[in-house]
């Protein structure tokens, strides 16, 4: 089967002369959950936004792309971006009523999926009121209500607590296994990466090539009680060893 996106020789320089990515190639199949994990400004981020067609590469092709036009992309940013004035329900509306359609015709499905993402009752709140978990939640919520075939997130959960990323890892895991979307997730935490994905492509400092691309052999569902056995330890610590061949490549 034909992965569901491709890169090839994908090289980014911005306007200033910055050469953020050089020669990457990266092919993602479907279903996938697959993680960038490398150091802070190694163009973990600019790659994750010439996927979703935000950015274009300076040299390189995208296959794939074109096919997930539509609101087939899902996009969730570091930051939740919500729009303070308005509701959780009408945040979680946007993309959709920017396609035109109405109230009362996604009523139903935006109702499902708030109570996907466990904000059932906090519709007609306000982000003020609610924790960086929860805005998060909004967030992802927001880019599902689109049913996306492929859903990006960069480094979504980086701002939160431990237990509060912990308790997101797992429901994003246990809707990922029940909708079966592709995901590439950006972070730089070894465990994390490990945790939630199937496959780990790690990359070097700017500019940012892919050194590793290192399968996890675990099965799901993942509980919590996985981050404290020896098996997940020693796959951290080969990550962690592949990370810093990386920073020295």
């Amino acid at each position: 089967m034909p992965p569901l996106v491709s890169l090839e020789g994908v090289r980014k320089v911005f306007r200033n002369g910055t050469l953020a990515l050089d020669g990457v190639d990266l092919a993602i199949a479907k279903s996938e959950f697959v993680s960038l994990l490398g150091p802070s400004g190694c163009g973990k981020s600019t790659l994750l936004r010439i996927i979703a067609g935000l950015v274009e590469p300076s040299a390189g092709s995208i296959r794939g792309r074109e096919a997930l036009g539509g609101g087939r992309i899902g996009f969730v940013f570091q930051e939740p971006t919500l729009m303070p004035w308005a509701t959780v329900w009408d945040n979680v509306y946007l993309p959709l009523r920017l396609k035109g359609e109405s109230r009362a015709g996604v009523s139903d499905l935006i109702g499902r999926t708030l109570a996907a993402v466990g904000l059932e009752g906090f519709e007609r709140s306000y982000p003020r009121e609610l924790s960086g978990g929860m805005k998060m939640r909004v967030s992802i919520a927001r880019a599902l209500v689109t049913s996306p075939e492929l859903l990006l997130l960069d480094e979504p959960f980086a701002a939160l607590d431990e237990i509060t990323r912990f308790k997101l890892n797992e429901d994003l895991l246990r809707l990922w296994q029940a909708q079966h979307w592709t995901v590439v997730f950006v972070t730089h935490s070894v465990f994390e990466s490990a945790f939630l994905s199937n496959r780990v492509v790690v990359m070097t400092p700017r500019p940012g090539r892919i050194v590793a691309d290192v399968r996890i052999d675990i099965d799901y569902p993942r509980a919590s009680s996985l981050r404290t056995a020896p098996h997940y330890t020693e796959l951290c610590r080969a990550l962690s060893h592949r990370l810093a061949e990386g920073m020295t490549a």
